[in-house]
């Protein structure tokens, strides 16, 4: 491979922190997936901002917070402007993912890193695409090919494969399930053969996961166990992803025994019943035994029997009870970290009868509620509880004069644009004149007489212009559906309770319900089942010890045959170029200026005589990304604010320091088509023994080395061959 490949680690490098990389390309520059974690972790987007101008393309693999959370703050809060690509699924519960997590943060507090304008905007730019359908990059990425493929764990979930002008191709598998489940057949990385790269992770190559069966057997016992014994039982999940697979199996369950139908059970967060509908839509990325059912019976299986949609703990409250089920009930809640939304309250709610379950099917970050308690399982565990409560006496005179202030401004804004707009919609030849005054008086001026150097004098007699109120007609505009109004100017204002609050933070022990935790992952033997013939491989989210064992096995591993395992943490950059002869060199203008090109097939050719040189001052220059000065110019610009990466400057040799050198010829012609270029020039030219005879006077023939050469008589036949041969070269 003729590529320059380099991987810097901006997140998720031998720990447990959300997958997210800049891979290089020669000058083509992707981000590999932009999850955040639990916590927000500024530290890690604070690296990604730093390189946030070189992103040409982002890959999104799969939809929940840890693959794609910095999305929307990269694009609403630092212009990333490149394009984004995933699979539809990826796109559609994406979406619902980001919109829990804010409605469930923004009810116990202020959440000002991204909003659901963000969000939408952020998945407005995102390109969808199917499993195995090629896209071509254009620009900057000329000859890059980008395909997604299945990688299982999650409806869409994507397994990145790039291919540069059809050379070996590098692949991107990070989270990845080999096994074939309820409703997700498994992924097809093994199916990927001899890639030169593969970048894959290594979080569960510790995890030894019990058989399906037995996991689904012992799931189902406990929580029968806890309904039966009058407790409720709590099942920690994520919004829109593994949480599918959980659902089908419990609604299965409930429809095999008719009498658990009397303990209810409910599907509880923000966006549940955009899920389910959005599940429902999306059979064809299903397993094939889901796809064939609905294609044979149109029987789909999200269509619930047993379980109930709720958007809150008003409506879960409000579910029928039957006598029978002593009030416990079964709720999939969001989200499994339990640091916001429906789970962490019901788990205070919950928390203090020793009956109840609560049921963690993945791990959650370091340093959340739900990973503490899975690592540490304390009796007790002590809490902050953010909660909102009314405003009163000062506080809500305060909250109230400052409200009424921004719609003041918002209104002089509104009224300001609107007489911006009457203005520029009037005709040139309306001598009235109104002027917008500033914010000083609160309210806007207008001249109320005409100006006397709108007056022009003329020969002919014209009418007096008498002072008058001045008058803009304003012009209605419509489109394809009508008149296009405001929405604003049909704004009440109107402030909610929910607006009059404050948040509030006590602090609260807690005494911890007896808890399971059933991994929905992927395991170390799977984990395993990598390619085969393999050039490089990347190993990089994971605890350091699942890095170094994974590495090893690779390392040992006859049949991948690994030549180099790289095991990078975060911060470092990786180069991962396969051949050991490629360089890169900044080129002075003036160097480039006084080159000759000659093509060749798709590329330009010219001879360089010049000097290398590395100096301080070219290096600071290279990690000016801003230097726009003309002195120099960088062949490869995206990668010139990489601080791990120093570019020599290739500089012009004065012409008494050129030596010459002899003519070079660039190209492997084939004597056939060579024949037929005689031939269309007008000369007889026969095959004799695997010589070109040409016109019975000259011969070319190929020599055991692989040159061609021109044997004749000197005439102008010789010449007139002579020139032939030499247009099928590059000749520098």
């Amino acid at each position: 491979m003729t590529s320059i490949i380099r991987m810097t680690v901006l997140s998720g490098g031998q720990d447990e922190c959300p997958p997210c990389y800049l891979l290089q390309v020669d000058e083509f520059n992707f981000l590999l997936d932009c999850g955040w974690d639990e916590n927000f972790n500024m530290e890690m987007m604070e690296r990604v901002k730093r390189h946030i101008h070189q992103i040409d393309a982002v890959l999104l693999s799969h939809p929940d917070l840890l693959h794609l959370g910095g999305i929307p703050y990269l694009v609403g809060k630092c212009q990333l402007k490149c394009p984004i690509y995933a699979t539809v699924p990826v796109h559609k519960m994406g979406q619902m993912f980001l919109y829990d997590l804010f409605l469930s943060r923004n009810d116990c507090e202020d959440f000002d890193l991204f909003s659901l304008d963000d969000i939408d905007e952020a998945f407005n730019r995102i390109t969808t695409l199917k499993y195995s359908q090629h896209v071509h990059l254009t620009g900057k990425g000329n000859g890059l090919t980008i395909t997604p493929y299945a990688a299982g764990h999650m409806v869409g979930g994507t397994i990145w494969k790039i291919v540069k002008d059809g050379e070996e191709d590098i692949i991107y598998a990070v989270d990845y399930n080999h096994k074939k489940e309820r409703h997700l057949n498994g992924s097809v990385l093994e199916t990927l053969t001899h890639p030169s790269l593969l970048i894959t992770d290594a979080f569960n190559a510790q995890y030894n996961q019990a058989k399906r069966r037995d996991r689904d057997q012992k799931l189902i016992s406990r929580v029968l166990n806890a309904l039966r014994s009058g407790g409720n039982v709590l099942i920690a999940v994520d919004t829109a992803g593994r949480v599918l697979e959980l659902s089908l199996l419990l609604d299965h369950l409930w429809r095999k025994d008719p009498g658990l139908s009397a303990y209810p059970i409910a599907l509880l967060n923000h966006v549940a019943y955009n899920v389910v509908e959005f599940a429902k839509s999306q059979v064809e990325w299903m397993c094939d035994k889901v796809l064939v059912a609905f294609e044979d019976n149109r029987n789909n299986p999200f269509q619930f029997k047993y379980i109930q949609i709720c958007h809150s703990l008003n409506e879960l409250s409000g579910l029928p009870e039957p006598k029978a089920s002593n009030g416990s009930n079964v709720v999939l809640a969001s989200a499994p970290d339990l640091t916001c939304g429906f789970a962490r309250d019901l788990f205070l709610q919950w928390a203090g009868n020793s009956k109840n379950l609560t049921i963690f099917t993945g791990r959650s970050s370091p340093g959340t509620l739900g990973r503490q308690i899975l690592d540490q399982r304390p009796q007790s565990i002590d809490l902050t509880v953010k909660t909102r409560v009314d405003l009163t006496g000062n506080e809500l005179e305060e909250y109230l004069q400052k409200e009424r202030e921004k719609e003041k401004v918002k209104e002089l804004d509104n009224l300001k644009n609107r007489v911006a707009d009457e203005i520029a919609d009037e005709d040139s030849d309306d001598e009235l004149t109104t002027i917008t005054g500033g914010y000083h008086t609160g309210k806007v001026k207008r001249d109320l007489m005409l100006k006397d150097d709108d007056r022009r004098s003329s020969f002919f007699k014209k009418a007096v212009a008498h002072p008058m109120y001045p008058f803009s007609e304003t012009r209605i505009k419509w489109d394809e559906y009508g008149e296009i109004i405001n929405p604003e100017d049909f704004t009440l204002i109107d402030i909610s309770e929910e607006d009059k609050q404050k948040k509030d933070g006590d602090a609260m022990d807690y005494e911890v319900m007896e808890s399971s935790n059933y991994g929905y992952e992927q395991n170390s033997d799977e984990m395993h089942k990598l390619p085969k013939t393999l050039r490089y491989q990347i190993l990089v989210r994971g605890s350091s010890l699942a890095v170094e064992e994974l590495g090893n096995f690779c390392r040992q591993s006859k049949e991948m045959g690994v030549r180099k395992v790289f095991t990078p943490v975060v911060g470092e950059t990786i180069d991962a170029t396969f051949e050991s002869h490629l360089y890169q060199v900044r080129l002075r203008d003036s160097l480039v200026s006084s080159l000759y090109y000659c093509s060749a097939k798709d590329a330009q050719l010219a001879w360089v005589d010049g000097r290398i040189t590395v100096t301080a001052k070219g290096h600071e220059r290279l990690l000016d990304k801003n230097n726009n000065d003309g002195d120099a110019m960088d062949t490869n610009s995206n990668n010139a604010s990489l601080p791990e990466t120093v570019v020599p400057i290739l500089e012009p040799l004065d012409q008494s320091e050129i030596p010459g050198h002899k003519s070079v010829f660039i190209n492997d012609p084939r004597l056939s088509d060579l024949k037929q270029t005689l031939t269309k020039a007008g000369i007889q030219a026969e095959f004799v023994g695997g010589v070109i005879v040409c016109n019975d006077r000259i011969a070319v023939r190929r020599t055991e080395t692989g040159k061609i050469t021109l044997e004749g008589a000197i005439c102008d036949d010789y010449y007139t061959v002579r020139d032939i041969l030499y247009q099928q070269y590059a000749i520098i």
